[in-house]
C-alpha cells in the first residue's frame, strides 16, 4: 500500500474560449471530501460533488465528479493535480510527451516543453493540453525534485471526449484532465506548421447531474514510478477492452509471408520494396507508379524481414519464400559500402546510397545494426560463407569505431567510416548484434564492445528518455528506441547472466510499454476502423512526432517472452501476446477485403487526429509491417523465449 500523501487537487471551470471563470480546491488534501464521502464545491457555474476512494495497492485514487449547473453553460471542467518544488519539471504523457519531449537540437518539429516559453508557431510552450486519444494511456505525470503527481481518466466521458495536459508556473508543475478536451496552445497534426488550438464542445444543462470519473496519484521522486501505476491501469482496462484477432497465428504467418513474396519481393535485382499501393488500377501500370522503388537494408525493409521469410520458408517448406529471402540477403551482403558496413538504402534509379539522415553520405547506426543482427539470425538458419563474411565486416568496423566511453556512434560515413554524429542512442541496436555474434567472436572483442556500449547507453534508460532510433524522426523519443533498448539488454543478460542487464531490460521494457495502448479507442462507426471494430489495445503509438499506431513492437516478441521467463513475471509476455492479438486484426485474407489484396498490410492506423482523420488507415502496404508480423508469428510458433519444458 502506498504511503504517499494525497495529491493537491483543484477544479477549474473554463469557458468555451479557455478562460478560467472559476476555481476551487478539492479532494482529501483540501479537507472537502474524506475517502468515500461526498464533498460539494463550487467552481464558476459548476456545483460538484467530489468523492475520492481509498488508494489502491499501486497508489491510485479514484475520483468521482458529480456535476450540476443552474443555467446552460458551454465550456469545460478541468481537474488539476499540482507538484511543488518543480523548478525543473519532468513530464510523461504515455506515448505522447516525455520530459522536454523534443530536444532543442532535434530537426523534427513537434510539441516541446520549455519553462517560460510562449512560441506557439514553433510549438514550444510551458503548457500543453491534448485530446486523450493521442495518449497510449489517458494520463499525465509530473515530477519535481522531491516527488510527483498523476491525473488520468478515460478517453471518453458523458461530457464528450476527454483531454490530458500539463502546465508549469514558477516552481509548480501541474497535470490535468479536462472534460471535454481542449488542445492548446496549438494543435499538432503531424506537420511542422501547427493548426490553431481546438476543442470539443459540450453544453452543460440544468436538471440533472453529469457523472465524471478520474484517477489521481502521488508519486515518489523516482521517474520510473509510472511503471506500477500504468500496470495497474492496464489490469483495470484489460477486461473492459477486449481484442479479438481475426486469424490464428499460423494463418497470420501465411498471410504476411504471401504479402512479402507476392507484393514486395522483386527478383530484379532481389529486393523487398518498401511500400506497395493498395490500389493496383487507378494509377496504371499495375499500381507501380505509387510503389516505392527502394529498399533499406534494415528497419523498413531488407534483411530483418527477409530473415523472417527465410524462417517461414524453412518451417513450411515454401521454396518461394526461402528463395526470395535468400536472394534479398545475398544482394545486401554482396554490396557493402567502401567503409565496410552495409549501405543504408538501395534505389531503383540510383543503386546503393546513404540512409535518410540529412548528413551527406551518412549511414544510420540503428539501420545497420538491425540488418547485422538479423543477418546473424539468418546464419543460424542457413550458414553461408558470404553472409558470415558480411556480418564479420560490419561487426569489425563498428567495433573499431567505438568511442572509449562505449558510444558506438549514430551516423557513419559510407566511404571513410568516420562517425559523423554521436548524438542520441541509435547505436544501442548494435549491442544485440554484438551479443548475437558468439560463433564469430574468436577473441571476445564483440562481447566486450557490447558490454561497454551497455554501460554507456544505460544512462538513456535510467533517465527515462531514449531517442534517435528511426532515421526519419531525428532525435525524438520513439517506441522504436524502446524496442532497441529491450533487445539490447535482454541480449546482454542472455550472454552474461549479469543481473544489472536484467534490471535494465526490465526498466527498458516498462518504458517501451508506455507507448502501448491500454484501451480501445472509440471510432465513428462509418470510418474504416470503426466499421471493422478495430481494437487498439496492444498497438503502439509510433512516437510523439508520428502519432499513429504501428506494429513495430512485434520485433521484440521473443525478448519480452525471455524477460518474463528470466524474472518470473508474466506481464511482459502477456503484453507481447496482446500486441500480436492486436495486429492479427485487419488482415485481408482474400483479394478485395479491406479495399486491398491478400497479404497487404498497412503501417498506419489513425487512432487520433494526426496526418489523417481519426479512423482511417494508410492505403499502402509496407514490407516491414508484413515482416514484423511474420517474425512475431514465427517466434511464437517456434516457442522462442519460453522457459525450457
Amino acid at each position: 500500500m502506498t504511503t504517499e500523501p494525497a495529491p493537491v487537487l483543484r477544479l477549474e471551470a473554463l469557458d468555451a474560449g479557455g478562460t478560467v471563470v472559476g476555481t476551487t480546491a478539492v479532494g482529501p488534501a483540501a479537507g472537502t471530501a474524506a475517502a468515500g464521502t461526498p464533498g460539494e464545491v463550487v467552481a464558476g457555474p459548476f456545483t460538484v460533488e467530489v468523492t475520492a476512494g481509498p488508494p489502491s495497492a499501486a497508489g491510485l485514487v479514484d475520483v468521482t465528479l458529480s456535476v450540476a449547473v443552474s443555467a446552460p453553460f458551454t465550456g469545460h471542467l478541468r481537474l488539476v493535480a499540482a507538484v511543488a518544488d518543480a523548478a525543473e519539471p519532468w513530464w510523461l504523457i504515455p506515448g505522447l510527451f516525455y520530459g522536454e519531449n523534443r530536444p532543442a537540437d532535434c530537426d523534427r518539429r513537434f510539441p516541446r516543453f520549455e519553462a517560460g516559453a510562449d512560441d506557439p508557431a514553433g510549438m514550444v510552450s510551458d503548457h500543453w493540453s491534448f485530446r486523450s486519444d493521442r495518449a497510449a494511456t489517458p494520463a499525465a505525470f509530473a515530477w519535481g525534485a522531491s516527488g510527483g503527481a498523476m491525473a488520468g481518466t478515460d478517453e471518453t466521458s458523458p461530457a464528450g471526449p476527454t483531454g490530458v495536459g500539463l502546465a508549469h508556473r514558477g516552481d509548480v508543475a501541474e497535470v490535468h484532465v479536462v472534460f471535454p478536451f481542449r488542445e492548446d496552445p496549438v494543435t499538432y497534426y503531424g506537420s511542422a506548421t501547427p493548426l490553431p488550438a481546438t476543442s470539443a464542445t459540450y453544453i452543460w444543462r440544468p436538471g440533472g447531474r453529469v457523472e465524471l470519473r478520474a484517477v489521481v496519484a502521488t508519486l515518489p521522486a523516482d521517474r520510473h514510478a509510472y511503471a506500477p501505476i500504468l500496470r495497474a491501469v492496464h489490469e483495470r482496462s484489460r477486461p473492459l477492452h477486449p481484442v479479438t484477432p481475426w486469424v490464428t497465428v499460423p494463418e497470420a504467418a501465411d498471410i504476411a509471408a504471401e504479402g512479402l513474396v507476392r507484393w514486395h519481393y522483386d527478383p530484379d535485382p532481389g529486393v523487398l520494396l518498401e511500400t506497395v499501393g493498395f490500389d493496383r488500377e487507378v494509377t496504371g501500370g499495375d499500381g507501380r507508379p505509387v510503389d516505392r522503388q527502394a529498399m533499406h537494408v534494415g528497419w523498413v525493409s531488407g534483411i530483418p524481414w527477409a530473415y523472417a521469410l527465410l524462417a517461414h520458408g524453412r518451417r513450411t517448406g515454401s521454396a518461394a519464400a526461402a528463395d526470395a529471402a535468400t536472394r534479398v540477403i545475398d544482394f545486401c551482403c554482396a554490396n557493402l559500402s567502401p567503409s565496410g558496413t552495409f549501405w543504408g538504402r538501395w534505389e531503383r534509379d540510383g543503386g546503393w546510397t546513404q540512409s535518410w539522415t540529412p548528413i551527406r553520405g551518412g549511414l544510420h547506426a540503428r539501420t545497420l545494426g538491425e540488418a547485422t543482427l538479423f543477418l546473424l539470425r539468418a546464419l543460424e538458419v542457413d550458414e553461408r560463407a558470404t553472409w558470415a563474411a558480411a556480418a564479420r565486416s560490419n561487426l569489425d568496423v563498428v567495433r573499431d569505431r567505438q568511442r572509449t566511453d562505449g558510444n558506438l556512434g549514430s551516423v557513419h560515413d559510407a566511404v571513410d567510416g568516420r562517425v559523423l554524429s554521436w548524438a542520441g542512442a541509435s547505436g544501442m541496436t548494435w549491442i544485440a548484434a554484438f551479443c548475437s555474434a558468439a560463433r564469430l567472436d574468436d577473441d571476445g572483442s564483440y562481447l566486450a564492445a557490447a558490454v561497454r556500449a551497455g554501460e554507456y547507453y544505460a544512462r538513456f534508460v535510467e533517465r527515462e528518455f531514449v531517442h534517435g532510433a528511426p532515421e526519419d524522426v531525428d532525435l525524438a523519443p520513439t517506441s522504436e528506441d524502446g524496442y532497441a533498448a529491450v533487445m539490447a539488454y535482454v541480449a546482454l543478460y542472455r550472454r552474461t547472466g549479469d543481473a544489472r542487464w536484467l534490471d535494465l531490460a526490465q526498466r527498458a521494457a516498462d518504458w517501451m510499454l508506455t507507448f502501448r495502448y491500454t484501451y480501445n479507442v472509440r471510432f465513428a462507426p462509418r470510418t474504416p476502423l470503426g466499421a471493422y471494430g478495430f481494437a487498439t489495445r496492444g498497438g503502439d503509438q509510433a512516437s510523439p512526432s508520428n502519432q499513429h499506431l504501428h506494429a513495430y513492437g512485434l520485433v521484440c516478441t521473443r525478448e519480452l517472452a525471455e524477460l518474463s521467463a528470466a524474472t518470473g513475471d508474466p506481464h511482459y509476455r502477456e503484453r507481447a501476446d496482446e500486441a500480436l492479438d492486436c495486429f492479427r486484426q485487419l488482415l485481408a485474407t482474400a483479394d478485395g477485403e479491406l479495399n486491398s489484396y491478400r497479404g497487404m498490410i498497412t503501417e498506419r492506423y489513425y487512432q487520433t487526429e494526426c496526418f489523417q482523420p481519426k479512423g482511417m488507415v494508410l492505403t499502402l502496404s509496407h514490407a516491414w509491417s508484413a515482416g514484423v508480423l511474420l517474425l512475431a508469428c514465427e517466434q511464437v510458433i517456434a516457442g522462442e523465449g519460453q522457459p525450457d519444458g
